[in-house]
């Protein structure tokens, strides 16, 4: 069923926002590496909680802390501190 938390729907969310935290990586907009610094570790720790509950097969709780990490990274590129141009793994104006 489409509104079910699957393992290869997990695969595809970790591979997106794993994606998108490396395009942001390589390009932090000069002046804002001190907020670029606390989104990524954000991000970095939401990834971790999602592989911890996908290791305890907990789907449900690994997605939210996926969709948190993506919230980070799309309000980081909203914010200006992030310069990306892609509209396929960013939320971009």
């Amino acid at each position: 069923m489409e509104n079910q938390i699957t393992k290869k729907k997990l695969e595809r969310y970790f591979k997106l926002t794993s994606s998108a935290l490396k395009k942001v990586k390589n390009n932090i907009i000069k002046g804002k590496e001190a907020h670029a610094k606390e989104i990524i570790e954000m991000v970095s720790n939401y990834l971790s909680d999602a592989e911890h509950f996908e290791k305890k097969k907990d789907f449900i709780n690994a997605f939210g802390a996926l969709n948190y990490a993506h919230g980070w990274l799309d309000s980081g590129v909203r914010l200006d501190v992030f310069d990306v141009r892609d509209d396929k793994l960013f939320t971009i104006k």
